[in-house]
C-alpha cells in the first residue's frame, strides 16, 4: 500500500474519534493530533529514506558482487599467463653443462652431446734370451689416442662415435645407435660383441697395462652387428648377431654372442657371476690363427701362435667371476675356443683364463662396477682437494694355451704385479711387471730351447675425457 494513503486514512480515523471530545478540550487535542501527524509524517519520510538507502545497498552489492567477478576472471587469467611465461622461459633457458672429464652439454627435452677421447702412451723393456731373435730392449708407442662424440636424443635414442689415430692409422672403433625402452636397450653398428668381462671392461679401466692374453689371441673385436642388453635388478642378459669388423668387411663371416650375468649386492660388496657362449660361420676357405704378444703392445713379435690353418667354424664357451668388498677385489676367467675342421679331421681346443687379486693401500677407494663390468675408479681424495688420489697394488696369473693335437702353438704362463696411481677421475699412472714362462715358443734360443722366460716391465701414463 502507498505510505501517503497510510497516513491519510489515519489522519481520518484519528478526526473521527477526537470529535465527541471536542467540547471538553479541543485545544489539547488538536496539540495532540498535530504532535502525532508530525511524528507520522517524520516516520514516513524515515521509511522513504531507508527505502532509498536500501535500494543504494542493493545496487552498490551488485555493482560489487560484479567487480569481484571480473578480479577473479582477470586473476586466472593472469596465472595462466603466468604460468606460460614461466613454460616459456624454461624452454627458452640455456642448457644445462656439467663437467665429466670435458663439458656434457644436456637439455631439459632429452638432448645431450659430450665429446670423449682418451691418449694413453706406454714404455718399457722387454728382456729375452739371447740368440731368440726377439726385439728386446726399450720400446714405447702410442697405445690409443682416440676422439670422438656421445649423447642422447629424444625419445630414448642414444649414439656413440669414436676414432681412433694411434699407430698412424685411423681406425673406427665404436659407431652405435641405441634405443631404451623400459629394461631394454637395442644396439646397432659396430660394437663389442658380448664376451667376456676382460674384454668389456674399458682399457681405462683396467688394472693391468694389457688385457688377459686370450682376449686378442681368441680374436676378441668390436664388429658390425645387432644386440639387444636387457638389465633388472640383479640379471644381465645380452645377445647379438654379428658380422665382422668394418675394416674386414666384406665377406659371409656371421657370428651369434650371448652373455648372461648375475651381480647381486651382498651387504656392502658386490659380487660377478658371468659365462658367455660364442658361435661363428666361417666363410667356406677361411683359416684362423690365433697368437699372443709377451704382455705389451708396443712390441710385434708373438712368442706362441698356431700358425694358419683351415676352419670352417668357431665354438666359444667363457666363464666369468668377480669380488669387490671395499678396497679389495678378486677377478677370474676361463675359455675355451674350439674350431671345426672342414675336411673332416679333429677338431682343436684351445684355453686361456687368469686370476688376479688387488687391493688399493689409500683409503676409501674402491674399483669401480657398473652394469656387468668393472667402471671407473673415482678417488676418495684426489690430487688438487688436498689428497694424493688413489694407489692401488694388483697381481695376476695369467695362462694361454694354443697346443692341441697336430698344432704346436706353444703355452704362455705370465705372473704379473702392477701398481695403480689415480690423481683424479681421468688420470692415471700404472707400473707393470711381468714375468712370462713359454713352452714350444714360436723362437729358439741359439741353442735351440723353445721353453725359456722373458721379463717385461711397462708404464702407461693416461688421460681421458
Amino acid at each position: 500500500m502507498n505510505p501517503k494513503i497510510s497516513r491519510l486514512a489515519l489522519v481520518a480515523a484519528l478526526a473521527a474519534v477526537s470529535s465527541p471530545l471536542a467540547a471538553q478540550d479541543t485545544d489539547v487535542l488538536r496539540e495532540e493530533l498535530a504532535q502525532m501527524r508530525a511524528q507520522m509524517e517524520a516516520m514516513a519520510e524515515r521509511v522513504d529514506a531507508l527505502e532509498s538507502e536500501l535500494d543504494e545497498a542493493e545496487a552498490e552489492a551488485s555493482a560489487a558482487n560484479a567487480r569481484a567477478e571480473a578480479a577473479m576472471a582477470a586473476a586466472e587469467t593472469a596465472q595462466v599467463a603466468a604460468a606460460g611465461a614461466n613454460e616459456a622461459a624454461e624452454a627458452q633457458s640455456g642448457p644445462d653443462i656439467a663437467f665429466k672429464g670435458a663439458p656434457q652439454i644436456s637439455t631439459d627435452n632429452g638432448w645431450s652431446f659430450k665429446p670423449r677421447g682418451r691418449l694413453q702412451y706406454d714404455a718399457g723393456t722387454i728382456s729375452a734370451p739371447d740368440g731368440t731373435g726377439i726385439e728386446d730392449g726399450f720400446g714405447s708407442e702410442a697405445r690409443r689416442a682416440r676422439l670422438g662424440v656421445s649423447g642422447d636424443m629424444p625419445g630414448g635414442v642414444g649414439y656413440k662415435f669414436e676414432v681412433d689415430f694411434a699407430g698412424n692409422d685411423v681406425s673406427v672403433t665404436d659407431a652405435i645407435l641405441t634405443y631404451e625402452t623400459g629394461d631394454a636397450e637395442f644396439i646397432v653398428g659396430q660394437f663389442n660383441t658380448f664376451q667376456s668381462l676382460e674384454e668389456l671392461t674399458s682399457s681405462l679401466h683396467t688394472s693391468f697395462i694389457e688385457r688377459a692374453a686370450f682376449t686378442d689371441a681368441f680374436g676378441f673385436e668390436r664388429r658390425v652387428g645387432v644386440g639387444v642388453t636387457y638389465g633388472s635388478g640383479d640379471l644381465l642378459l645380452q645377445a647379438g648377431a654379428f658380422s665382422d669388423n668394418m675394416e674386414d668387411l666384406s665377406n659371409k663371416n656371421w657370428s651369434l654372442d650371448g652373455r648372461v650375468v648375475f651381480m647381486p649386492q651382498i651387504g656392502d660388496a658386490q659380487l660377478h657371476l658371468g659365462g658367455s657362449i660364442h658361435y661363428a660361420d666361417l666363410e667356406a676357405g677361411s683359416q684362423v690363427r690365433y697368437r699372443q704378444r709377451p704382455l705389451v703392445h708396443f712390441t710385434s713379435d708373438r712368442l706362441v701362435s698356431t700358425g694358419r690353418f683351415d676352419a670352417s667354424s668357431e665354438f666359444g664357451l667363457g666363464v666369468e667371476a668377480a669380488f669387490i668388498s671395499g678396497p679389495f677385489h678378486a677377478a677370474a676367467e676361463g675359455y675355451w675356443q674350439n674350431v671345426n675342421d672342414p675336411f673332416g679331421g679333429p677338431d682343436a681346443g684351445f684355453f686361456g683364463g687368469y686370476a688376479e687379486i688387488g687391493y688399493f693401500l689409500t683409503a676409501g677407494d674402491t674399483r669401480g662396477y657398473k652394469g656387468g663390468k668393472f667402471d671407473r675408479t673415482k678417488p676418495e681424495n684426489p690430487v688438487g682437494e688436498g689428497g694424493s688420489g688413489s694407489v692401488q697394488v694388483n697381481l695376476r696369473y695369467d695362462r694361454l694355451d694354443l697346443n692341441d693335437g697336430l698344432i704346436i702353438g706353444g703355452t704362455q704362463d705370465g705372473y704379473f704385479a702392477s701398481i695403480v696411481w689415480k690423481p683424479t677421475d681421468y688420470t692415471m699412472l700404472l707400473a707393470n711387471y711381468g714375468r712370462l714362462e713359454y713352452s714350444d715358443a714360436v723362437f729358439a734360443t741359439a741353442g735351440g730351447l723353445r721353453d725359456y722366460g722373458v721379463d717385461i716391465f711397462a708404464i702407461r701414463a693416461q688421460i681421458d675425457f
